[in-house]
């Protein structure tokens, strides 16, 4: 899985029936409000889980069936070469994120119904058949439930029958603009106020934006090189004369069509622009915090360019040719979606002041891997709070650097102090460092926040039991577990608390939960061993936990110690038992209880012979 993947795939919360009606009725329950796209997730995860091969192959299926389409409108529309159309936008290098892209989905499910929607109204217009007018309309509601861009269809279909009629019936296209407006504001007041779309650029500076950005994704659709994942955000200043070019120049080209009155080039120059008017600039979008330009925001955009080209191509035998170019390209560039480390080193090495991409790189690293990446995300970009959130999260663990995670913790609160995972981190980190009491503080903020933070209850448990306030760390370590039932931190957690307070029963069901959810918890198998060899009866099964933690983390000096006191209750075990104190005191050498037990162990040893 790619970047935000993870948070469009039905998570785990939401795969139930009730999950599936708070797909459509808890606006906010899914990252986007694009309830039929989360319904469509819904059903696959139900089929296939988290294997990501059935996500690529129905990405792929559908944008297949949207070249089908493509050409099907070329056929409708009288134009030549509309196999070849099919064929361009099927293997347009362009269209390689929206398909390879799971998250993506959302571009090829929509746009198999805008271009479904947009046949079934040209064949309206052309029979007045009235069943072909309400497949029409519903298809464009299910195409604004997967993904609200496709608003535009209504205005694009008032250009094409102007250009083949010279003028329109715009009437019956009244509903489809009402719909289409009201979906689109909807979507900018959930980006707004829930996904956090927030645009600090003037009006002029949006003017620079909207030229520049036309410009742009005209010469990837013509010319599809160097395309990447995360592109530079342009600095956009109204005082730099070149930067006027861009919009004066698409005023200009379009005027020029109008006076030539090619009235073809004019209703391609007004589709392609209305198509991408949602991600010009005028608009408040959540990416454009890291780039104002995306190549999954062009994929329907592109057919106005590629429809006339194929028509003009389609004379030329060197179509094919063409073709095969753009099989190749898009090929090499699927190659970049092979995993998320492809996928950021390939940004990386077209866009090396891709602040995003270094951070995401880093995060896929090991610590040490990671951190001259977050490091650059950060002089690139001081204010990425999530860049000092990762660096203090690769700091936290290393000998000697706590403090130096708590200083990145501390500038990422005051960075994003709306966000609980500041504060949960900080919090953990403050623990960890003794501070308990300041790490409470931080983790009951962060649970103000965001009261269903099960790490934060987790982590806020842990404080309460270093305090031997075992009650309320029971109670947090419950509310983690509500929270999030997969945890099994807290139900390790929990297990030790209901050990210290001696209800050995629910402890053994709390670690063995723990154990079923992560295997490779050496730490719930030493705490399930513990909690057996309070049962004489149970030793064996106790000695057969330890002996799992320590496959996990053989330098476990405490579980060596514990292994050695279980086997010493057995006949003939002692000098078993004293090789696991010799292996605790060889870890650590002033662990002084073994080294009493190991004591013991030799007295009795001496004793018996």
């Amino acid at each position: 899985m790619l970047w935000d993947d993870v948070a469009h795939v039905t998570r785990a919360d939401l795969q139930s029936l009730h999950g599936l009606w708070r797909i459509w009725f808890d606006v906010g329950a899914t990252q986007q409000y694009y309830p039929l796209l989360h319904s469509a997730f819904w059903v696959e995860h139900r089929l296939w889980g988290g294997e990501v091969l059935g996500y690529h192959l129905l990405n792929v299926l559908l944008h297949a069936l949207a070249a089908c389409l493509v050409m099907r409108i070329v056929r409708r529309l009288g134009l030549p070469g509309d196999w070849l159309a099919g064929l361009l936008f099927a293997l347009h290098p362009l269209c390689v994120e929206s398909v390879a892209w799971i998250s993506e989905q959302k571009s090829v499910l929509s746009g198999v119904f805008y271009l479904g929607a947009a046949l079934a109204y040209l064949e309206f217009a052309e029979s007045r058949r009235r069943s072909r007018y309400w497949v029409a309309l519903g298809m464009f509601v299910l195409a604004l439930l997967s993904k609200t861009v496709t608003a535009t269809l209504p205005g694009a279909l008032l250009v094409v029958l102007w250009w083949r009629r010279g003028k329109v019936d715009w009437r019956p296209l009244v509903p489809f603009f009402g719909m289409g407006a009201a979906a689109g504001l909807f979507t900018a007041w959930v980006e707004r106020t829930l996904v956090g779309a927030a645009g600090g650029e003037t009006a002029v500076q949006r003017v620079l934006l909207a030229g520049r950005a036309i410009w742009f994704y005209a010469g990837k659709a013509v010319w599809p090189a160097n395309l990447t994942f995360f592109y530079p955000r342009w600095k956009l200043d109204a005082g730099v004369g070149w930067q006027w070019l861009f919009p004066i120049g698409v005023v200009a080209v379009g005027v020029a069509f109008w006076r030539l009155r090619n009235r073809g080039a004019l209703a391609a120059f007004l589709i392609f622009i209305g198509t991408l008017f949602p991600v010009l600039g005028f608009l408040d979008v959540y990416p454009f915090r890291y780039s104002y330009v995306a190549d999954h925001f062009a994929y329907l955009a592109s057919l106005a360019i590629i429809v006339p080209a194929a028509a003009f191509l389609s004379r030329w035998k060197a179509s094919h040719g063409i073709v095969a170019i753009l099989g190749v390209l898009t090929f090499l560039q699927a190659g970049d979606y092979r995993d998320e480390k492809t996928l950021y080193r390939a940004t990386l090495a077209r866009n090396p002041s891709a602040w995003l991409a270094h951070n995401n790189l880093g995060n896929l690293l090991t610590a040490s891997e990671g951190i001259p990446h977050f490091q650059e995300a950060i002089r690139l970009n001081p204010d990425f709070w999530e860049a000092h959130l990762s660096l203090g999260n690769a700091l936290v663990d290393m000998p000697g650097r706590l403090n130096d995670a708590i200083a990145q913790y501390e500038i990422a609160v005051r960075l994003a102090p709306r966000s609980e995972r500041t504060h949960t981190n900080l919090g953990n980190a403050l623990l960890k460092a003794g501070q308990t009491e300041e790490a409470i503080a931080e983790l009951e903020t962060a649970l103000r926040l965001d009261p269903g933070n099960a790490e934060a209850h987790n982590d806020l448990g842990n404080a309460f039991s270093r305090l031997g306030r075992l009650p309320e760390a029971a109670a947090q370590y419950r509310a983690a577990i509500a929270g999030d039932p997969e945890l099994a931190e807290a139900h390790n957690n929990l297990g030790r608390t209901m050990a210290q307070a001696g209800q050995w029963p629910d402890a053994i069901a709390e670690f063995q939960t723990a154990l079923r959810l992560r295997p490779d918890s050496w730490s719930a198998h030493s705490n399930l061993g513990a909690a057996l060899s309070h049962f004489p009866n149970r030793l064996a099964d106790a000695i057969a936990e330890y002996e799992a933690a320590l496959r996990i983390r053989p330098d476990a000096a405490a579980v060596h110690n514990n292994l050695g006191y279980a086997l010493s209750q057995l006949p003939g075990r002692l000098p078993d038992a004293v090789a696991e104190y010799r292996a605790a005191l060889r870890i650590d050498p002033g662990f002084a209880n073994a080294q009493y037990n190991l004591d013991d162990a030799l007295r009795r040893l001496g004793k018996q012979r």
